[in-house]
């Protein structure tokens, strides 16, 4: 999945490494190959169970619907704001205060909305993996390691709460 694949015998980068589970939780498994934990995604592109492929299979008003007092929208909305936090906090060494219990709201949006939230989502998780590859030539550390296992369990997480609702809402 990565675009750092090991080269003449090399061991892959233990970056690399995660952020293959990274991506395959937001993006998806690779077409016709095998995954580490979600449902492979066909050679034709369906079965994609990735977060993104996810959500774009959603209305507006499916995202917004209230599942056991949260949305789809919400899950979405607080899942950006995660992945955009883990890089400002590793990054720019923004401690917060940070509104966790606030980024689910609005849990209602309108079709622009959604269109803009899925966008957001992208953009964050794309601001995770670049500065992620930022940082290959650094030595390992647990802050490193941490961070990056830490936002991979935290996607995983939304990604396995959103997949429940989306059953409970009866849209797959």
């Amino acid at each position: 999945m990565s675009d750092s694949q090991p080269q003449h015998g090399q061991p892959q980068h233990w970056m690399d490494g995660l952020l293959d589970i990274l991506q395959e939780a937001v993006e998806g498994g690779e077409l016709g190959q095998g995954t580490a934990f979600l449902d492979g995604t066909a050679a034709d592109g369906s079965g994609n169970h990735g977060l993104l492929a996810t959500l774009a299979a959603l209305s507006a008003e499916q995202a917004s619907r209230d599942v056991n007092g949260t949305s789809v929208a919400g899950q979405a909305r607080h899942a950006a704001l995660h992945l955009e936090v883990v890089v400002r906090w590793e990054r720019d060494g923004d401690r917060g205060p940070f509104d966790w219990k606030g980024s689910f709201h609005p849990a209602e949006v309108s079709t622009p909305e959604w269109v803009d939230l899925q966008a957001r989502v992208r953009q964050a998780y794309d601001g995770v993996v670049a500065f992620a590859r930022t940082q290959t030539d650094f030595p390992v550390t647990g802050d490193a390691t941490g961070g990056l296992a830490g936002t991979i369990a935290h996607v995983a997480y939304h990604l396995g709460a959103i997949r429940q609702m989306v059953k409970a809402l009866g849209s797959g």
